[in-house]
């Protein structure tokens, strides 16, 4: 593995690459975290579509613990993630997560609900949450 050295200019300032990289790694974040941000603050609509089997307390306790459940599992998502990027690369990896949050995101929009699918369509929400939380960890 070949380690990068960053060169600073005499003044201090970053050089044009640098501030693309930040810029770039930000956009990044900013999306990711973008769909967090949506799911809970729609948390009390996401229970009535996914969750309306229950009662609608329990609903929103379900979908409160389906936004949580993306959280959970971000120590192993920085684990894979992490082994990764030093394996093939910090780019590549950013991509791929980048993909996986996109792609889940996506799917959660055109996610039939409870009312179309039954079970299925809070199982299908929980596991796109999980995808997306193992994403966000790296």
């Amino acid at each position: 593995m070949s380690s990068t050295t960053i060169q600073q200019s005499p003044t201090g300032e970053l050089s044009k690459g640098h501030k693309k990289i930040i810029f770039a790694s930000s956009l990044g974040t900013v999306f990711e975290w973008y769909d967090f941000y949506l799911y809970g603050s729609l948390a009390a609509i996401i229970a009535k579509q996914f969750f309306s089997g229950v009662n609608e307390t329990t609903g929103f306790i379900f979908a409160l613990l389906a936004f949580a459940a993306g959280f959970a599992v971000r120590p192993f998502g920085a684990a894979f993630f992490g082994s990764l990027g030093d394996r093939i690369g910090r780019k590549y990896t950013f991509l791929v997560t980048i993909v996986i949050m996109g792609l889940s995101t996506f799917i959660v929009g055109i996610l039939p609900t409870y009312a179309s699918i039954g079970v299925a369509a809070p199982i299908i929400l929980i596991l796109l949450r999980l995808a997306q939380g193992l994403k966000t960890g790296r």
